[in-house]
């Protein structure tokens, strides 16, 4: 059953079909537009989330039924473009929750003139099909003559406070955006806060512990990533940068200036910025330049069951996992002689207690420094690898490259702002500008 009002944070997780049933996304966002009228704000459209992760604008007049379930559109040709705010305009769930406002309210002598903060936004359809806020739910604070934490629904005439000034006050909406966050996949993550206003990309930032926002910034285009590392100071800076890999820290430091660069090398340790610093003498298009000087390196005494434990850290892809590196001490790049290596699939069918000695792959080629972009995806055909050694001439191992690497160098330098199939998203057409 279609409804004509409806409370926003109920909208957000629905499902979003086409007119035939054909599914298109999910709903994230309500973007609304805040009127300096003061006239209670139009919702203007949803932001929907693709499969592909990517969040696109559909106006609220292609909705044609909101359901408890689903929300229903009049056309399954859908505008891919991602979704960018203009001046005005806000994300309702992601900028106005949490905000925190003023009652003036004399049906409401308990919150009169009292300061509360927006849980959620009501929504309703009118006569010309033009969707208002017209209420507002607030938690009630240490009211006289309230509970701690009890909602009310008040009319959006007697709230003072949700203005277009006023949503641009540090920390407001962060918790509900922080909620967002939670679960998601760095990369989707990475994308949420990438289209949030600029204000508050950087409050949600500072909000994140520094080991999620160093997978965060792995994530996004480096420009983006320096501008956040830009408004840091030194310490939460330099505990980011340490957090991060160092081949990526190594990407994003490299298109700095010389002067840039080295201020934010010197903020770290030094035994963080070591590796970082071998990385920027190779060119970016090389082996060298591509690969990370932190593989799973062992030696030959250690056993099937101390490698796999290894490769099962979380903090290592699967692809870095898929081949393990065998080496006479010191383990950490430059190691001493290289050995050889270790598939992950040799270690699966071997007892626990079997030494990795006994199973070295000896004949698998290596990659030198130098070798070119090229010379790197021919090696990863011709022995079927997603993972390969990186040694110098002496035969001392210094990092490895995998095939996210080589992927990093292969697609266009933009490729992070768009998502795979962004063109041709589940058969849906572009179409429909905003």
């Amino acid at each position: 059953m279609s409804v004509s009002k409806v409370f926003v944070a109920r909208l957000v997780g629905l499902a979003v079909l086409g007119p035939d049933g054909e599914s298109i996304g999910r709903v994230r966002d309500v973007v609304i537009s805040i009127r300096l009228s003061g006239l209670p704000p139009r919702v203007l459209g949803l932001a929907v989330e693709l499969t592909t992760r990517r969040r696109i604008f559909v106006p609220i007049l292609r909705v044609t039924a909101i359901d408890p379930h689903k929300v229903t559109l009049t056309t399954g040709t859908v505008n891919l473009r991602r979704l960018h705010l203009r001046p005005g305009e806000a994300l309702a769930v992601g900028q106005v929750l949490d905000s925190h406002v003023r009652i003036t309210d004399p049906d409401h002598p308990e919150l009169h003139g009292e300061d509360v903060t927006v849980v959620d936004l009501g929504i309703e359809r009118g006569r010309t099909r033009d969707w208002l806020v017209n209420r507002v739910a607030v938690r009630a604070g240490r009211l006289r003559l309230a509970r701690r934490g009890e909602v009310h629904v008040v009319g959006w005439d007697n709230v003072q406070g949700l203005t277009q000034t006023a949503l641009n006050l540090p920390g407001q909406g962060v918790a509900a955006v922080l909620l967002q966050l939670e679960g998601k996949r760095p990369a989707d993550a990475a994308n949420v806060l990438r289209e949030l206003p600029t204000k508050r990309r950087e409050e949600i930032a500072a909000a994140l512990d520094e080991e999620r926002l160093a997978d965060l910034l792995q994530e996004m285009p480096i420009d983006d990533a320096q501008s956040l590392i830009a408004v840091m100071g030194p310490s939460r800076a330099r505990n980011v940068l340490g957090a991060m890999e160092p081949d990526d820290v190594a990407d994003l430091v490299g298109e700095l200036t010389p002067g840039e660069a080295e201020r934010l090398l010197s903020l770290m340790d030094p035994e963080e910025s070591a590796p970082v610093r071998r990385l920027l003498t190779h060119s970016p298009d090389t082996a060298g330049g591509m690969m990370t000087p932190e593989p799973v390196v062992i030696t030959a005494a250690t056993t099937v069951s101390e490698a796999l434990a290894r490769a099962r850290d979380p903090e290592i892809t699967p692809a870095a996992a898929s081949l393990i590196f065998v080496v006479r001490p010191p383990t950490q790049t430059p190691t001493g002689k290289y050995l050889g290596c270790v598939h992950l699939q040799v270690l699966l069918r071997h007892p626990p207690a079997t030494l990795v000695g006994d199973l070295l792959d000896t004949n698998l080629g290596h990659l030198l420094p130098k070798d070119s972009v090229e010379s790197v995806t021919r090696y990863f055909a011709t022995y079927n690898l997603v993972c390969g050694p990186v040694l110098d001439e002496d035969g001392h191992l210094l990092g490895a490259v995998s095939v996210d690497d080589l992927l990093d160098e292969l697609l266009p330098d933009d490729w992070r702002e768009s998502e795979p199939g962004a063109d041709e998203t589940l058969g849906l057409t572009a179409g429909g500008g905003r």
